[in-house]
């Protein structure tokens, strides 16, 4: 979308913008745990960290959103002693990520997953900007938590967020769009960073109430893929030929295709 057509629709997209967060309900951070183990073998220190959607926003319980149930199968997928820590909270754009990592005290991970990105749509961001908040974050993990590598999960399909009405929703989507493709263009430059490159369709069936944030069935099946984009990178460290076929495919959450990401219709 260009720039002339986004200041002409400009009035609409704010009256739109205010509509959205005066009927989305804020739902909460969802209690639980958010440190743990899982799994048997060699010990993995992993971190999950970011926005609402790292925080597990949508689910009742922390068991049920992403960093636990990440954890349980990384451990599975890659025969290791998973030890997890999440570090998130609802709002945080990158830069802010960093702030609250800053924040947390000692923190040491072999891996971490980011989860972040859409606060940086929402508060207009530029995706350059956006980048090199992700590159001073990748830079901390790396010097100062001792992280060998750095996965980034990739930006939802904002275009399909059933709460967003159109045409804020195709504007929005076309900017994470192009937020994430920024993304994955850095990642690509770098040896100690990924970019997790996996689609899912999002609809009312797999999203929370508030139609903005993953339900359980999203959760599981991000959890899964994520899951095995680590431990892909684990095998590849060591060499290691993949084993049986050990992927899921989590009930209730549609998976998508390269190429499957278009404008809604």
């Amino acid at each position: 979308m260009s720039l002339t057509a986004k200041l002409a629709l400009s009035p609409l997209l704010v009256a739109q913008g205010l509509h959205v967060r005066r009927r989305t309900p804020r739902l909460p951070e969802p209690p639980g745990p958010r440190e743990g183990s899982a799994g048997r073998g060699a010990a993995l220190k992993l971190l999950v960290a970011g926005d609402s959607s790292a925080a597990g926003v949508g689910v009742a319980h922390q068991s049920r959103a992403l960093a636990a149930p990440l954890a349980q199968y990384l451990a599975e997928e890659a025969r290791l002693r998973v030890h997890w820590r999440l570090v998130a909270r609802s709002g945080a754009t990158t830069a802010q990520t960093l702030a609250l990592l800053q924040q947390a005290g000692h923190v040491e991970a072999d891996v971490a997953v980011i989860v972040s990105g859409v606060n940086d749509v929402v508060e207009q961001v530029p995706s350059r900007r956006a980048v090199l908040a992700r590159e001073a974050l990748a830079n901390w993990l790396r010097n100062r938590a001792g992280v060998r590598h750095v996965v980034f999960a990739p930006l939802p399909p904002v275009h399909q967020f059933p709460a967003l009405p159109r045409p804020l929703r195709w504007i929005a989507g076309a900017d994470a769009r192009r937020h994430d493709r920024a993304l994955a263009e850095w990642a690509a430059t770098r040896g100690d960073v990924s970019h997790a490159d996996f689609g899912l369709r999002f609809n009312r069936g797999v999203m929370a109430e508030d139609g903005f944030h993953p339900g359980e069935p999203a959760y599981r099946q991000c959890a899964s893929l994520l899951a095995q984009h680590v431990a892909a990178l684990l095998r590849a460290e060591t060499h290691e030929p993949a084993g049986p076929p050990q992927g899921r495919n989590p009930p209730g959450a549609a998976r998508s295709y390269p190429g499957d990401r278009g404008e809604p219709r």
